[in-house]
């Protein structure tokens, strides 16, 4: 069965997309939808086929991180643990567009966890992925739609036409732009870069 494509707004998404979506999710489908970055692989954290079906379009290991997208920082302590200098600067700059890599607590499933024990968090300032989330009502397990090493898919038509029998419902809110999350590494005494994006790193001094 081919994939289900659908029109949505970035800045008021229909609640019956997002609905729609969100049971998707509940069945263990993979939804594309757009974040204030590149368009996101979104799966029921809790669903372990779903795991797997990402890792496999990935075609990575099972660890491979995968982020966690929250609506704020007021979950982050289920899932990550969050130094003082950490949560300073995360104040400062979420909702954003960064990836915060930071050490995952007990109520991670070990089927996510890098074998370093961490978690990457995204709370994006994308008003599709925030309601998603708070319709989930728990975080959804995302990653970047894959495109090898030139970069990221952009444009849903090719995705659609790429993923058709490997995913359920495209979330269309258009061409994005081919400009990924900057990542910083919060597992330690200080926050260490380790990918440059779309996040202002001077935003991230402390």
């Amino acid at each position: 069965m081919s994939v289900e494509v659908q029109k949505i707004y970035l800045q008021h998404p229909q609640k019956r997309l997002i609905r729609k979506a969100v049971e998707v999710l509940q069945n263990g489908g993979i939804v594309v939808y757009p974040t204030d970055t590149i368009y996101g692989l979104g799966i029921d954290l809790f669903h372990k086929k779903a795991i797997a079906r990402v890792l496999r379009i990935k075609k990575e290991s099972r660890h491979k991180m995968l982020s966690f997208i929250l609506p704020d920082l007021k979950q982050i302590a289920q899932w990550a643990v969050v130094p003082d200098y950490a949560y300073r600067i995360m104040r400062r700059v979420v909702p954003g567009p960064y990836t915060f890599i930071l050490r995952a607590t007990k109520k991670v499933p070990k089927l996510l966890l890098s074998n370093q024990k961490t978690v990457g968090i995204r709370i994006p300032d994308s008003e599709v992925a925030i309601e998603l989330v708070r319709e989930l009502e728990r975080p959804i397990l995302s990653t970047s739609v894959p495109q090898g090493s030139d970069g990221f898919y952009t444009d849903p038509q090719d995705i659609a036409e790429r993923f058709k029998n490997e995913i359920d419902l495209i979330l269309d809110a258009g061409i994005m732009p081919n400009q990924p999350s900057t990542i910083v590494d919060f597992s330690g005494y200080e926050p260490v870069i380790l990918r440059e994006g779309a996040g202002d790193i001077d935003a991230l001094e402390y």
